[in-house]
């Protein structure tokens, strides 16, 4: 897709410089997949101690020693 943006020059020299992209493109590309799997795992992480699966710990504990 093509897309026409205005960025600071400073700005867009601080990306190449900080991906080691040859290209304007490529630093773009890179910094929103790493903007985006930042997200993803900021949403994961939240998840973190918010899940019921079904079981209390003494029951896992008491699964496991049977074994």
């Amino acid at each position: 897709m093509r897309t026409l943006i205005d960025i600071e020059g400073e700005l867009m020299e601080d990306l190449l410089e900080e991906t080691k992209a040859k290209t304007k493109k490529e630093a773009i590309v890179t910094a929103i997949r790493t903007y985006l799997n930042l997200k993803r795992r900021e949403k994961l992480a939240s998840l973190i101690g918010n899940y019921d699966y079904g079981h209390t710990v003494q029951e896992l504990e008491r699964m496991r020693a049977d074994d």
